[in-house]
């Protein structure tokens, strides 16, 4: 059997495609764990839309002051322009975003927006009720616990992909049109925000077949997430915390962060980041988010899940300061694509969300358009997709299928290791004999008879540290510090 689409991975880009991809056609979600199990999720503060068409040139132009102006200004106006109609379908299908007084649309502000155009849902559960409302309108097949380990390319077609079932048994499946949409990297770094599915696999495979990874090097890291939990995928503070008044001080009360940026705490993220970064470093101080400007009912109704999530670790919100530090969030960099949201080079291969490199972001991403770049380009991948109607023949994918091995015994040390070195080494401040310490580490690993998951991240942090060498300036998320 050959399905007419693949999607591989279920955040909001992989299963917004699937809504509109017909009933009718044979279509085959994989997805790495479970389907809550991704970044959607997880994503607090909410999406942002332009508000009106008048909004539109002050949404490009704060997208692209947030990416140093690195972003492509063509996939920026593509995401904006149809930002309006992409918020309409999904609210005439049935998602329900939070109103205002008057029962309208209740748009906040978040860092480095000029205006409030952010919609939010269940307060701070955005990305969750998303998810959820995606989940409940997919009328297709979707796999979980199916981790991808190789895709099958020939000749700039993809024939379909291989994944593993469990820790040995492994499937080949085949269509005429496979998405892409597996989300990004976190995994690859010992602190992040990200879903523990995220561990950049996809992007080694892509790197493995010689196909264009871009921006590789653009890392976004999150300036506000709790501090001091024992587990890697650390809580966040959502951006919208600091939109409607949170302050970022010192142990003293100190707001540091205007000795960095005239915009205090709602400078662009990687400025947050890097300034709280350099001043705990030269004052060995903690950092806190202070919630004092909050009344507590208010404060309860607008973000009820971060007020219980931080319940639970002993917090009385908003009384209480919390301890925080930045954390991996997003890539920016990823599969290169053209503006019909296929891989560059490629006949039927498509790259949404996330794990793709559109050009929106540039350099650094604007607050909550990353929600609104997955629903935008999975529409596009889809629409075109459809308008092309490609057809695979099976018989002339000729290449043998190796049978690979998911894990070995060594894999954990190295893996450990690896995460430790990115974080130390490619983070928030680079510098270039680090960086090429860590790559030599890496290349020397990849000699080692690993198993195949921990490779393809090999892969993925070699072409994040190549990136990162190779771009000699600071620019945006990507700070440079000289020797």
């Amino acid at each position: 059997m050959i399905y007419d689409y693949i999607i591989i991975g279920t955040g909001i880009a992989g299963l917004n495609a699937a809504r509109l991809i017909p009933k009718n056609k044979r279509v085959l979600i994989l997805c790495k764990m479970s389907t809550w199990n991704c970044n959607t999720f997880w994503a607090q503060g909410g999406i942002a839309s332009a508000v009106d068409e008048n909004d539109i040139p002050a949404h490009i132009q704060d997208t692209l002051t947030a990416g140093v102006n690195y972003n492509d200004k063509n996939a920026v106006e593509l995401l904006s322009k149809k930002s309006i109609s992409t918020i309409k379908n999904l609210i005439d299908d049935g998602m329900k975003f939070d109103l205002n007084d008057k029962g309208e649309l209740a748009y906040t502000k978040e860092a480095a927006h000029s205006r409030n155009r952010i919609l939010h849902a269940d307060g701070d559960a955005t990305g969750r009720m998303i998810h959820i409302f995606l989940l409940e309108n997919c009328p297709h097949e979707i796999v979980t616990q199916a981790v991808v380990c190789d895709l099958l390319i020939k000749d700039d077609i993809c024939y379909g992909v291989q994944y593993f079932t469990n820790e040995t048994n492994q499937k080949v499946v085949y269509a005429h049109n496979t998405i892409i949409a597996s989300g990004g990297v976190g995994s690859i770094y010992r602190y992040h925000t990200n879903s523990t599915a995220n561990a950049g696999e996809i992007q080694g495979i892509i790197a493995e077949k010689h196909l264009p990874l871009k921006d590789m090097e653009m890392m976004q890291f999150h300036p506000t997430v709790v501090k001091g939990t024992t587990f890697a995928r650390k809580p966040l503070l959502s951006e919208a915390l600091r939109g409607e008044g949170a302050h970022i001080v010192d142990e003293n009360g100190y707001r540091f962060l205007f000795d960095y940026h005239k915009d205090g705490e709602l400078a662009p993220r990687d400025v947050v980041s890097r300034s709280i970064f350099d001043y705990n470093k030269k004052t060995g101080l903690g950092i806190y988010l202070s919630f004092e400007t909050f009344e507590k009912v208010a404060f309860k109704k607008r973000f009820p899940n971060i007020y219980s999530n931080l319940k639970e670790l002993g917090y009385d919100l908003p009384f209480e300061r919390v301890p925080i530090s930045p954390a991996f969030h997003y890539s920016m960099g990823g599969i290169e694509t053209s503006l019909d949201a296929k891989v560059k080079g490629m006949k039927n291969l498509y790259a949404i969300g996330e794990v793709a490199c559109t050009g929106v972001h540039g350099a650094n991403r604007l607050a909550s358009n990353s929600l609104l770049e997955g629903l935008v380009f999975s529409q596009i991948a889809v629409e075109n997709s459809s308008k092309d109607d490609f057809k695979i023949t099976k018989e002339n994918y000729d290449k043998p299928v190796i049978n690979y091995v998911r894990n070995k015994e060594i894999d954990k040390d190295i893996k450990d290791n690896l995460r430790e070195m990115m974080w130390t080494n490619a983070a928030i401040v680079r510098e270039p004999a680090k960086l090429k310490t860590t790559l030599e580490t890496i290349e020397n690993y990849l000699k080692l008879d690993v198993g195949r998951l921990l490779f393809l991240r090999l892969l993925t942090a070699k072409a994040i540290l190549k990136s990162a060498l190779k771009r000699k300036e600071s620019l945006g998320a990507h700070y440079i510090k000289e020797n």
